[in-house]
């Protein structure tokens, strides 16, 4: 006896029957979304200026595509590891001079910013 399996997609937005899965990142995670062809359009003409204006990461594979993990990368939004030691060290506060920096001394470096 055979079997057969059938896959229905169905459009995560409006719950017609979906054409693609759709596969984007934000904020260091990865999403997939199911989407007929006019909502597949609609959000890449609403990503295209940022996709436009943004770098293209190269030689990294996203966290959670091949279930391996990306590094941490410290961007403008997260303080310098260096600065942050450096401030604690001269407000006589207690941070290792190697290693992960508690995070209550980034907590008390921000309320001093």
């Amino acid at each position: 006896m055979a079997q057969r399996v059938v896959v229905t997609l169905s459009d995560d937005i409006d719950g017609g029957e979906a054409a693609e899965t759709v596969a984007f990142g934000l904020d260091g995670k990865m999403y997939e979304i199911d989407l007929n062809a006019a909502n597949a359009k609609k959000l890449r003409k609403a990503l295209a200026p940022y996709l436009a204006a943004g770098r293209k990461q190269t030689g990294k594979v996203a966290a959670g595509v091949t279930g391996t993990t990306a590094a941490y990368k410290h961007t403008a939004l997260a303080p310098d590891p260096a600065a942050v030691r450096a401030w604690a060290q001269s407000n006589k506060m207690d941070v290792p001079a190697r290693g992960r920096i508690p995070k209550r001394v980034y907590e008390a470096f921000r309320e001093a910013s």
